[in-house]
């Protein structure tokens, strides 16, 4: 049996990849011949920007071993209590927000974390924790006025 037309076509397109390849590779070998490994080294300057001359050394300065850092940067420690007012509160519904004095960002809070009942403009106490929507409040306390 014969070959079908796609079959001989797909042969047709892959020895044409093949042969295009190799040429490829050709003119990569006659283009480099005559450079030299000095002309293939690039060098970084103090910025990080790549240069064909090497850097000045007197620029160079000793970098201490404890200096340099490995992995991702130190995630800055937040503040746990935070301050805030009742924003907003449904006893029937039993949740609201509370307003972070620090960021002024609103915080959802559900009746479950509350220590006492609240209505709004109550000062609270409260620590954030994150949740699938955002930051819910956690361990609401009512501040004394």
């Amino acid at each position: 049996m014969g070959e079908s037309f796609a079959k001989k076509e797909k042969a047709k397109k892959k020895a044409k990849e093949k042969q295009d390849k190799a040429e490829k590779m050709r003119e990569r070998k006659a283009t480099n011949k005559g450079r030299s490994f000095e002309d293939m080294i690039a060098y970084l300057d103090e910025d990080g920007n790549i240069m064909s001359t090497p850097p000045d050394a007197r620029m160079k300065r000793e970098i201490k071993l404890e200096d340099i850092q490995l992995g991702a940067a130190a995630i800055p420690i937040e503040e746990i209590v935070r301050t805030g007012t009742v924003s907003f509160f449904n006893d029937a519904k039993g949740y609201g927000f509370i307003t972070d004095e620090k960021t002024r960002e609103n915080v959802f809070v559900h009746s479950n974390q509350l220590s006492a009942p609240v209505k709004e403009k109550d000062k609270v106490t409260f620590e954030r924790e994150r949740t699938q929507r955002g930051y819910s409040a956690i361990n609401v306390k009512k501040l004394n006025k």
